[in-house]
C-alpha cells in the first residue's frame, strides 16, 4: 500500500479515479492548481485504488496525502473513464490550425494576382529575391506577422490578406554556408514589398528594419537590403504621430557604416526613404529598368517642380554615370549573383585559386610610350582567374576600382585608365578613389595601386569644379589608412598626381615597383621640356629644327626619369619583370595582418 501526497501548496479542482478503479503506470489521478497554473499527478506504478483523502476544491498543503493505493492487487477493477486527448494521428491541435493558417496568408501563394502582375512586369517578388539570395531552408523571418498599422479603417482580415509582413521581409539567413560556414556566413536581410502599399515604409516595417538593424550591429552581420518603393506612409492610422521624423530607422542603417559589409539591390522604383537607405550602402546593385530618387512623383509634383513619370525620375544609366550605382546589372538575378560574390570578400581567404597566365603581363603596355591601353586588363591578368568585380565603372574613367583575390585572399585595386585623358586624374576620379580606400581601410583589405598617369588634371575647366579639394582627398584618406598599400607603376609615375595613387608618395607604400616600361618626373615630361627649354626652344626657327630638339631634350628627359634610373637612386623599392609582379604582391601580402586585424571600422563616405 503507498499513498500519493500534493508536491505543491495547491487546490486540488479534480480528481479522475474513484475507490476500487485500476490505474496504469504515468496515468493522471489528480489534477492541482496553483498560481493559476494546472499540474497534473501521475501514477508511479500499475495499481488499485483504496481511497480519496481529498476533495475536490480542497486547499492542499505539500505532503499531504491524497490517494491510497494497493499496489499489490492490479487485476480487476473498473477502468476509469479515459480522458480525450490529442495525439499523433489525431491532427494538428486548434491553436496550431489557426496558426498555420496565419503564416498561409504571408506566403506568395496567397495572392495571385500581385504575383502575376510582379512576373508580368519581368520581377521577383520580396521573398523570390530572398530565396535566391539566401541558402535553402536557412532564412529565419522576423515579424512576418505584422500588418500595417490601419486598424481604424481597415478591417483584421483585409489587413492580413493584403499587407503581409507590412511590406517588408526581413530575417537572417545564410550566404555560401558550404564555402564559409555556418557562422561567418549569417547575413541579415531585409527586402521592402513593392506589391504590398507600393513598398512605402510604415510604423511596423520600421520597426522591424530598426530590429533587424540592431541585430546586425550587436552580433556584426552584413547587411542585403533590397530597397524598392516609396518613403513613409501617411496612411498609418494605429501609431500617434505627426511626422515621423524620429524614427531612428535612418540613423542607425548609418551608424552600420564602416562596421559591416552593406549591401544595397534596387530593382523596379527606388525613392525618398528606400533610396535614403540604399544610399547609406557601401555598394548599391541595380538593376538596368531601375529609377532611384530622393523623390518620386507625387513629390516632385507637390514640390512645384512639375510632373514626371517614375520613369523620368534617376533612371539608371543616369545614376551610373553619375556614381551613385556601383553595379549595373541585367536584372535581379544577376544583381543576387553579384550581391553573393561581394558579400564573399569579406568573409576571409579561400584556400585555392586559379592563376592566370602572367606572362601576358608582359606585353599589355605598348612599347609606344604614348599608347593607350585598357589597364583592366593587367587587372585581370595579375589577380586570381574570375575574383575581379570591377565597381562604380559608369563613374569616375580615369580611375578603376575593383575588388579581387591574390591567391585566395581578398584585395582592392586601383588602376589609372590611360585611355580617359591619358590616364590623368580629374575630379570624379579622385572622389571615386578616395572613396573606395576608405572602403577597403574599413574593412581591411590591402590595396594594390597600378600606376599610369601624368598628374593630376590641370586647366581652368577642371578648377571650376573645385578639383583642389577632390584632389587633396586622395592624400587625407591615404595619411589615415591602416591598411597597407602596394604600388606598382606600370609606364607614367608623373608629378602629384602618381603620388596620390602611392598613399601620398612613393615611400609610404609598403613598396613600390616599377616595370621597365615606367619613366617618372615631377610633372610630364613633355610639359617639363617645354617649361625648363622655354627660350632655347623658342630661339630655334618653328618647324623640323625646333621639334628635332624637343624630340632630342626629351629623349634625355625620359633617360633621365627611367626606372631603373629612379630604382639607383632609391626612390622606388625595385623594377621587376611584369610576369614577376603577382609573385612580389603575394609575398607582400604574406607579412601583413588578416583582414579582421586591419580593419579600421570608420564609416565609410556615402558619396
Amino acid at each position: 500500500m503507498t499513498e500519493i501526497c500534493a508536491p505543491m501548496q495547491a487546490q486540488l479542482v479534480q480528481c479522475l479515479v474513484e475507490p476500487g478503479d485500476a490505474v496504469r503506470q504515468g496515468q493522471v489521478l489528480l489534477v492541482l492548481e496553483a498560481m493559476k497554473m494546472e499540474h497534473e499527478v501521475r501514477a508511479d506504478a500499475d495499481a488499485r485504488v483504496l481511497a480519496c483523502l481529498a476533495s475536490e476544491g480542497e486547499l492542499v498543503s505539500p505532503g499531504q496525502p491524497l490517494l491510497r493505493l494497493d499496489m499489490s492487487d492490479v487485476s480487476g477493477g473498473r477502468q476509469p473513464q479515459a480522458r480525450s486527448v490529442t495525439g499523433p494521428g489525431t491532427g494538428p491541435r486548434a491553436d496550431l490550425r489557426r496558426l498555420q493558417a496565419r503564416w498561409a496568408l504571408t506566403d506568395d501563394a496567397a495572392r495571385p494576382e500581385a504575383m502575376a502582375r510582379r512576373h508580368a512586369a519581368g520581377m521577383r517578388s520580396a521573398r523570390e529575391n530572398i530565396a535566391d539570395l539566401c541558402d535553402d531552408g536557412s532564412f529565419i523571418e522576423y515579424g512576418a506577422l505584422a500588418v500595417a498599422a490601419q486598424s481604424r479603417r481597415r478591417s483584421e482580415e483585409d489587413l492580413m490578406a493584403n499587407t503581409p509582413a507590412d511590406g517588408m521581409v526581413s530575417g537572417i539567413g545564410s550566404v555560401e554556408a558550404s564555402r564559409w560556414g555556418p557562422q561567418a556566413s549569417r547575413t541579415v536581410v531585409m527586402a521592402y514589398d513593392a506589391t504590398v502599399l507600393a513598398g512605402t515604409q510604415g510604423a511596423r516595417n520600421h520597426q522591424k528594419t530598426d530590429r533587424l538593424l540592431g541585430i546586425a550591429l550587436a552580433q556584426q552581420l552584413p547587411v542585403v537590403l533590397f530597397a524598392e518603393g516609396g518613403g513613409g506612409r501617411p496612411g498609418d492610422t494605429d501609431v500617434p504621430i505627426v511626422a515621423g521624423l524620429h524614427v531612428p530607422t535612418f540613423a542607425a542603417m548609418a551608424r552600420l557604416s564602416g562596421q559591416v559589409p552593406l549591401v544595397g539591390i534596387a530593382a523596379g522604383r527606388c525613392f525618398a526613404g528606400n533610396a535614403a537607405l540604399l544610399g547609406c550602402c557601401d555598394v548599391i546593385i541595380a538593376t538596368r529598368g531601375s529609377n532611384i530618387g530622393l523623390g518620386g512623383p507625387a513629390m516632385v509634383e507637390g514640390g512645384g517642380l512639375g510632373v514626371f513619370r517614375p520613369e523620368d525620375i534617376g533612371p539608371s544609366p543616369v545614376q551610373s554615370a553619375n556614381g551613385v550605382i556601383d553595379v549595373l546589372v541585367p536584372d535581379e538575378a544577376a544583381a543576387v549573383a553579384v550581391a553573393r560574390q561581394y558579400l564573399g570578400y569579406f568573409r576571409g581567404r579561400l584556400p585555392h585559386a586559379q592563376v592566370p597566365d602572367v606572362m601576358r603581363l608582359r606585353e599589355l603596355v605598348p612599347e609606344n610610350r604614348v599608347r593607350s591601353y585598357d589597364s583592366r586588363q593587367i587587372m585581370e591578368g595579375l589577380v586570381d582567374v574570375g575574383s575581379l568585380l570591377m565597381l562604380r565603372g559608369g563613374f569616375g574613367a580615369g580611375i578603376h576600382t575593383a575588388l579581387a583575390r591574390l591567391d585566395g585572399r581578398p584585395v582592392g585595386l586601383l588602376a589609372n585608365n590611360p585611355e580617359h585623358l591619358g590616364g590623368a586624374i580629374d575630379a570624379p576620379a579622385a572622389d571615386k578613389a578616395a572613396r573606395f580606400l576608405q572602403l577597403c581601410d574599413a574593412h581591411g583589405l590591402p590595396v594594390i595601386s597600378l600606376v599610369d598617369t601624368p598628374g593630376f588634371m590641370v586647366g581652368p575647366e577642371s578648377e571650376v569644379q573645385a578639383h583642389v579639394r577632390h584632389a587633396s582627398r586622395l592624400f587625407v584618406v591615404s595619411a589615415a589608412l591602416r591598411v597597407p598599400v602596394f604600388s606598382v607603376v606600370l609606364r607614367k609615375g608623373y608629378g602629384l598626381g602618381a603620388m596620390g595613387m602611392s598613399a601620398g608618395g612613393f615611400h609610404a607604400t609598403s613598396f613600390t615597383v616599377a616595370w621597365p616600361s615606367a619613366e617618372f618626373g615631377a610633372m610630364g615630361l613633355e610639359g617639363a621640356v617645354r617649361l625648363g627649354y622655354r627660350k632655347e626652344l623658342e630661339a630655334l626657327p618653328e618647324g623640323v629644327q625646333r621639334e628635332t630638339r624637343f624630340a632630342e631634350l626629351l629623349r634625355e628627359q625620359v633617360e633621365k626619369g627611367s626606372a631603373e634610373r629612379m630604382a639607383a637612386c632609391l626612390e622606388i623599392d625595385a623594377v621587376i619583370d611584369p610576369a614577376h609582379t603577382r609573385d612580389w604582391l603575394i609575398r607582400g601580402l604574406q607579412g601583413c595582418p588578416e583582414s579582421a586585424d586591419l580593419a579600421s571600422h570608420r564609416f565609410i563616405d556615402a558619396w
